[in-house]
């Protein structure tokens, strides 16, 4: 028989709680990105790496935290633990394809497109993997179309989060741009669910093997939410992080003798006073 699903069985806090997740995920990630573009000779490896996982972990996190609301009323609902670390690691991997191929191959709309792409389906794919994580007594289906406007709003999202990250410039700015990805995101997963039905096999309500939402969630927040605390410091102590000052329009500092005279050159100053004819007396 059809199982009764609801998604929101804690009315508006999962989806509350998710989606400033997916904020925080977005906002940490970006300006990581935007870090190797203000500094281009810092450790863009690093930077890159920091924001793919901030991001990476805000969606793994936002997506549990919203499926902490989801249940089945007919069977119990639990949880593959293998399976849900996995799609925590399909979520870095994927988001740092598309972080990375902006950031070593350019900002180009044929580069922004591909990484759009590839960290949409990505995310998509996580989301997915999420679910086939789900243990209950019956089986899931999805509708088609559902499933591919799903899809459609992941690939934007994606898109639209790495031109952010490329063409964005100050700390409000970027946080209006993380604040339209974490409803971009969300709305993806819930579009995902929507597509979801259960046909439940029985109504014995009996146990299967997998760990329950309540115990997944002293790991799934503390493991995330520790890492997006520290990545969170690492940008605040970040001069140039949170300034968020473009210093490549910049003249170059001045060096040597300028730098002794005050920073000024001596062309602006007048003529060098060594470089005047000498007289004979």
């Amino acid at each position: 028989m059809e199982g009764t699903v609801d998604g929101f069985r804690y009315g508006l806090v999962t989806p509350v709680a998710a989606y400033l997740m997916a904020c925080l995920g977005g906002a940490l990630g970006l300006r990581c990105t935007v870090r190797t573009l203000l500094s281009p000779h810092s450790f863009k490896a690093g930077w890159l790496g920091l924001g793919a996982a901030s991001i990476g972990c805000g969606i793994w996190t936002m997506h549990f935290i919203a499926m902490l609301g989801f249940r089945v009323e007919e069977t119990r609902v639990r949880y593959d633990v293998p399976l849900t670390v996995l799609s925590l690691l399909v979520a870095v991997v994927v988001v740092g394809v598309g972080v990375f191929t902006v950031g070593y191959r350019g900002t180009g709309p044929g580069t922004l497109a591909l990484a759009g792409l590839v960290t949409g389906l990505g995310v998509a794919a996580m989301h997915y993997l999420g679910m086939a994580a789900l243990r209950l007594d019956g089986d899931l289906s999805y509708d088609v179309l559902t499933v591919g406007l799903s899809l459609v709003i992941a690939v934007a999202a994606a898109g639209a989060a790495l031109w952010a990250a490329v063409s964005v410039r100050g700390f409000l700015a970027s946080l209006g741009a993380s604040m339209v990805m974490g409803v971009a995101v969300t709305g993806m997963h819930y579009t995902g669910m929507a597509a979801v039905s259960v046909h439940v096999h029985g109504t014995s309500g009996g146990t299967w093997d997998g760990d329950s939402p309540a115990a997944l969630l002293l790991p799934m927040l503390l493991g995330p939410a520790v890492f997006l605390l520290l990545a969170g410091v690492v940008v605040m102590f970040d001069p140039l992080l949170v300034l968020g000052e473009d210093d490549r329009n910049r003249a170059p500092a001045p060096s040597g003798r300028a730098a002794a005279h005050g920073g000024a050159p001596y062309a602006s100053a007048g003529p060098r006073p060594d470089s005047s004819p000498s007289r004979r007396p």
